[in-house]
């Protein structure tokens, strides 16, 4: 699914107000040269002490004699390079400045030590691997974040806020930032359907589900926002709640018209009450139905979400049914 072809963009038209942007143009990528640097016995304060005191620096003592030297130069600028700023590497050539080599007590080249906060910290010899230099790099300087990931993970967080919180138009715009981004985010198509749906979008809500890839349509998210729309067009066929809780307050054992007072009240947001009427006709009857107030009452667990506070409470009530 294409963003050309993406079936929610305009569902809320000029109502969404919320917005993100992903790929907006980000400082300039750090390049080759800003990362790799030669040093000096006089500059080597300034690259590697102080400069280590804002991000790790891995300085590579070398020469030009040096055959594992040769070696190892283009693997390690290359991990550093494709490392995108989270280290910088220095290079100082020990046949024009032994001093620091010295110092260090360095008795055999290549020898990589890594410098954090002024200090060094880590370091290998030799003409290691690829993946090795890049192990080592984690070590120093953590694992490698996708910063885009995590930030569409916070825009999908403050997206359900929005949403949780009864504001379907902000958050129907936020997941529509993601959507954009990345048209074929589970969360954000689920999200997006919750949003219709919140506010009354129910036929669009379906033609939209109808044209997902099955294996999208499958997502657990998205299936249970497929169940919800279900729920509601059955809840709608089964008349007037007022007249319902007067049958029920003539017959409390009418069991087929509290599953319908179930139902009516799942829609209608009531979740607490939703789940009593099904756990009180599996109180007075278990065999209603096949068992159908617990089917109904799994089937509510599935919209609602297994984190949700009246999934978890009538999940408690519900256990202690089953296995009083």
């Amino acid at each position: 699914m294409s963003g050309s072809d993406n079936p929610y963009a305009g569902s809320f038209g000029n109502q969404m107000t919320a917005s993100a942007s992903f790929g907006e143009p980000a400082p300039k990528a750090a390049t080759a040269g800003d990362l790799i640097k030669e040093t000096t016995t006089a500059t080597f304060a300034r690259d590697v002490l102080e400069a280590s005191r804002q991000q790790p620096v891995l300085v590579d003592f070398w020469a030009p004699w040096c055959g594992p030297c040769k070696q190892l130069t283009p693997i390690i600028e290359k991990v550093v390079t494709e490392a995108a700023g989270r280290v910088k590497l220095v290079k100082m050539n020990i046949d024009d400045h032994p001093s620091i080599a010295g110092q260090l007590g360095i008795q055999s080249i290549p020898a990589v030590i890594a410098f954090v906060g002024g200090r060094p910290v880590d370091g290998f010899m030799g003409a290691i691997p690829e993946s090795q230099i890049k192990q080592f790099i984690d070590r120093i300087a953590g694992p490698a974040v996708d910063e885009g990931k995590a930030e569409i993970e916070t825009v999908l967080a403050d997206a359900k806020a929005l949403l949780d919180a009864g504001d379907a138009q902000n958050a129907a715009g936020l997941y529509g930032a993601v959507l954009q981004a990345e048209p074929e985010n589970a969360a954000a198509i689920a999200g997006m359907l919750e949003s219709m749906v919140a506010v009354g979008q129910l036929a669009e809500a379906r033609e939209a589900l109808s044209e997902l890839p099955e294996e999208l349509a499958k997502d657990a998210a998205v299936s249970a926002v497929s169940k919800k729309l279900d729920q509601i067009e059955e809840a709608r066929k089964l008349g007037d709640p007022t007249a319902i809780e007067h049958q029920l307050a003539l017959n409390p054992d009418d069991h087929a018209a509290r599953m319908k007072l179930a139902k009516i009240r799942n829609v209608e947001g009531d979740r607490t009450a939703a789940a009593e009427h099904l756990l009180t006709i599996m109180k007075r009857d278990r065999s209603f139905d096949d068992d159908g107030a617990r089917r109904e009452l799994l089937g509510f667990f599935e919209v609602w979400g297994p984190k949700d506070p009246a999934t978890i409470a009538a999940r408690r009530k519900l256990s202690s049914i089953l296995f009083s």
